[in-house]
């Protein structure tokens, strides 16, 4: 069987699935609104409601297997701040920090992170972020291998900055560059490949 994979951006306020049998969730967008996608896609990892950015949508279980457990694939997010970060909130952030996840403490490990510009030039976005009207705010870069629910939320919140907007900007070798909010591109069986190399 031929595999396919897509890589798309996904949009805020979009979940990552196709279908829902939820009643509560019936008026929410799913992945299906973007692409008629293969029968059996699956998006491998999850971004969450109001997060964007890049998502993989494959046929290939192992893939989605591989990228989330075993390779330790790198995923890169920016996330604007509430308030200007300070460098040691940063080194906090890259030591560690002690998290709950599902009610339970958890180390976060293998992060790196850094203070970018301003605007790190991501596509517009429907969701409504506070001016600097109302107190400043910041850019930072944080990759991670793991990937945690709601994890970079969680750690920025640890260290005194919640986050106001979140994107993943990168998958391994996979970049935005200029795709734009609700984007599709098909992979090739290279691509894919080469994701992690």
């Amino acid at each position: 069987m031929q595999h396919k994979h897509f890589l798309i951006y996904k949009p805020y306020k979009m979940l990552s699935q196709f279908i829902t049998h939820d009643r509560h969730q019936k008026n929410k967008r799913f992945l299906s609104e973007l692409f008629d996608f293969p029968t059996n896609s699956m998006a491998v990892g999850r971004l969450d409601e109001t997060s964007e950015g890049l998502l993989i949508i494959t046929t290939d279980g192992s893939l989605s297997y591989k990228i989330n457990t075993t390779d330790k694939t790198e995923k890169e997010y920016y996330a604007q701040l509430d308030g200007q970060i300070t460098d040691d909130a940063i080194e906090k952030i890259k030591n560690g920090l002690i998290i709950s996840i599902n009610g339970n403490d958890y180390k976060t490990t293998n992060c790196q992170a850094r203070i970018i510009g301003k605007d790190p030039n991501l596509p517009p976005t429907r969701q409504k972020i506070r001016d600097e009207r109302h107190g400043p705010t910041s850019w930072i870069s944080i990759t991670l291998t793991e990937g945690k629910f709601r994890q970079v939320r969680k750690m920025t919140a640890k260290v005194g900055f919640p986050t106001l907007r979140l994107a993943r900007v990168r998958i391994g070798n996979l970049k935005t560059g200029s795709m734009k909010s609700g984007d599709v591109i098909e992979l090739t069986q290279q691509q894919v490949n080469d994701i992690s190399l």
